[in-house]
């Protein structure tokens, strides 16, 4: 068969055949999410794509649009990468317990596990600790998997039993452990980073390093080379306390500043949701957004501006905990799939060929 032969499109009967397995269990496996937060007494909420600012992670890359008046005047907007902003702007309203399924949309994505438009289901837990969503986790992959009678997780050959006690590791035990790093050497009281202490441990243990690398940078090579590969293998794995540099939308634990109450959740090697402990002080949030956007501009040439609404509603917003879990990559590793556009009803066009 030549290489260079296009694929059939995914609505050619005969792929869709294909497909529509994947596709009806992504449909039940939604109908019994949707119970689950119903008996949890959560209300599912509905957020606008278009919003002011789409996210000031440095790393993620949206899809600009622009609005016009009715006497044609030009506003830019962006799709949003995530409904997390709104969301949260609902807790500060008075929501207590909410859940939303949202298309958010990111660009420069596009894989087995990417897609420039996917669904993301949040949820947040006003007054409840970020251990409640962990509990979550657990319950919401066993229904999953229940629904769809597979009762275990897979991708590309590795399983997953979601009925078996998770493992819970902070990321500095699983960079000792994988990597023989000591993370937290690299990490002060105050949060600051040594960039060369860590490029130094690094080099011992025989990673590349680079002369124009950041410490951010060197902890996402060790991460993705190092420790991603062995997690969620067996059962699945909650990997906790992320350094508070990396702390994004997440307050600094109690129990030690250099971390922050930041889990991100694992089956197959697969990340499957990011949540936190959340932050509800304005001026650490606008601090944390100028230095991300700042990196954004260094390495990208752009940046996006900051949702001033969102920073005045966290003065309102209660304590809470919330989390992002990618739904389709549920779905996949769920039904079985080995890609995300197999678990998608209508995938977007291919594009840049």
């Amino acid at each position: 068969m030549n290489s260079s032969a296009k694929a059939s499109p995914w609505w050619t009967p005969s792929v869709h055949a294909d497909r529509r397995p994947f596709l009806i269990g992504r449909n039940a496996i939604q109908a019994a999410l949707r119970g689950f937060f119903t008996r949890e007494d959560f209300i599912e909420v509905d957020t606008a794509v278009l919003q002011v600012s789409p996210g000031n992670e440095a790393h993620l890359h949206a899809f600009a649009t622009e609005a016009l008046t009715t006497d044609g005047q030009k506003a830019p907007f962006y799709l949003h990468t995530s409904p997390e902003f709104a969301c949260k702007k609902l807790l500060a309203a008075g929501e207590e317990r909410i859940s939303c399924f949202a298309h958010v949309y990111r660009n420069r994505e596009r894989g087995p596990l990417h897609h420039p438009e996917f669904t993301m289901l949040e949820w947040y837990r006003a007054g409840e600790s970020y251990e409640s969503l962990m509990m979550d986790c657990v319950r919401i992959l066993a229904l999953a998997t229940e629904t769809v009678k597979t009762g275990k997780l897979a991708y590309r050959g590795a399983e997953s039993d979601p009925f078996a006690g998770p493992e819970r590791i902070s990321v500095a035990e699983a960079f000792e452990r994988h990597a023989g790093i000591d993370l937290l050497a690299s990490v002060a009281a105050d949060g600051s980073t040594d960039r060369d202490h860590l490029a130094a441990e690094m080099k011992r243990v025989g990673m590349r390093v680079a002369d124009d690398d950041g410490w951010a940078d060197l902890f996402s090579r060790v991460l993705v080379e190092k420790i991603e590969p062995h997690l969620g293998f067996g059962r699945i794995t909650i990997l906790d306390e992320y350094p508070v540099s990396g702390a994004a939308l997440a307050r600094p634990s109690a129990r030690d500043p250099r971390v922050a109450e930041r889990f991100e959740l694992y089956a197959c090697g697969v990340e499957l949701a990011n949540g936190f402990g959340e932050l509800t002080n304005a001026a650490e949030q606008r601090r944390r957004f100028e230095i991300e956007m700042a990196e954004k501009a260094r390495v990208y040439g752009e940046t996006y501006p900051i949702d001033e609404d969102f920073l005045a509603a966290l003065s309102l917003m209660p304590e809470a905990s919330g989390i992002a879990l990618g739904f389709d990559r549920l779905v996949m590793l769920a039904t079985g799939a080995s890609r995300i556009d197999q678990v998608l009803w209508a995938p977007v066009a291919e594009y840049g060929r």
